[in-house]
């Protein structure tokens, strides 16, 4: 009887599946043959840690220049936020010049039977400045309308931003085109908000200057505003010397000293701000002026008078005195 027996496929396999690991763990030579035969079926340690690294370098490269560009929009958004801001906090400010203005003529109105008469002489100026206004306002109309059409630009473009947000890089080519727009418009605002401060400037003095000679409107308030003007126009820093004349030197008796000094650049100039000058005003201002040397030991170089309404005795008083006098501040030379 023949002992061999033949072994199916089956059987066979089931030998090597069984068999193999400890074959493989004990001969080295079969653990090598069974890799060889097997390694085209599969990636070995090496490649395939250079596989992983690939794609990790792929993966942080791509969220890099995903922030990048985060950052990048995060950043305009914020510039266009401040910008807005920018803008809310200049209206609200106008809002509150427009609000004192309204409380200044609605105590004025209580005055204003008492001053027709002078009212009538100034009809011919206020003509002139009912014009300004008039072209001020066709401006401001001009400007809303363009902001209405800006708005229309803008709610386009957040429907373009919500259709395109595939093409960002599309996106920022606009967005840089639109910066410089920006950029000139804000440039064109300033100049005209400047023109307006100067217009305003101006038109602020002279009502101030009246209702000063008038008693519409306290001289302390009148100089605080002038004041304001040099220090922001023309970055000169405005101080109020005081100091108690005992000897009566200045007034003929004994007495408080007030007298405005503006330093810019290390130029000592000795000033006086009123609504309106007269001769004996001109030349308390030089007794004033004579006063503060002999206490500071210090010597002016200039001596200013600022007012929109001087007296031509106190004038010919400053031209003997070597007192330059101006009506506005944005008239004074050399600041």
């Amino acid at each position: 009887m023949n002992i061999h027996t033949e072994l199916t496929q089956e059987q066979i396999k089931e030998i090597i599946c069984s068999q193999l690991p400890g074959l493989m763990e004990q001969d080295p030579r079969i653990k090598e043959f069974v890799l060889r035969v097997t390694r085209t079926r599969y990636a070995d340690r090496d490649e395939t840690s250079d596989r992983f690294d690939r794609i990790l370098q792929q993966l942080r490269e791509d969220r890099e220049k995903q922030t990048r560009e985060w950052d990048a929009a995060i950043k305009r958004w914020e510039e266009n936020d401040r910008k807005w801001d920018e803008a809310v906090k200049r209206w609200e400010e106008n809002d509150r010049k427009w609000d004192e203005a309204v409380k200044r003529w609605e105590e004025n109105d209580k005055k204003w039977a008492d001053n027709v008469k002078r009212w009538e002489e100034n009809d011919k100026n206020w003509a002139d400045n009912v014009k300004r206004w008039e072209e001020n306002d066709r401006k401001w109309d001009q400007a809303v309308k363009r902001w209405e059409e800006n708005d229309k630009k803008w709610a386009e473009n957040v429907k373009r931003w919500e259709e395109n947000d595939r093409k960002w890089d599309q996106a920022v080519k606009r967005w840089e085109e639109n910066d410089k727009k920006w950029a000139e418009n804000n440039r064109r605002w300033h100049e005209n908000q400047e023109d307006i401060r100067r217009l305003w400037s101006r038109v602020d003095v002279g009502l101030g200057a009246i209702g000063a000679r008038w008693g519409m409107r306290a001289e302390g308030s009148f100089r605080e505003a002038l004041k304001g003007i040099l220090e922001k126009s023309f970055g000169v820093r405005v101080e109020r010397y005081l100091e108690k004349d005992a000897e009566g030197k200045v007034f003929g008796r004994p007495d408080q000293v007030e007298i405005d000094v503006l330093i810019r650049d290390g130029v000592l100039i000795l000033c006086e701000i009123k609504s309106s000058m007269s001769k004996s005003d001109m030349y308390a201002f030089v007794r004033k002026v004579r006063f503060y040397q002999e206490k500071k030991g210090k010597k002016a170089q200039r001596m200013l008078v600022i007012s929109p309404m001087v007296d031509d005795k106190a004038k010919a008083v400053a031209d003997l005195e070597g007192v330059e006098v101006y009506g506005y501040p944005e008239d004074v030379q050399g600041l």
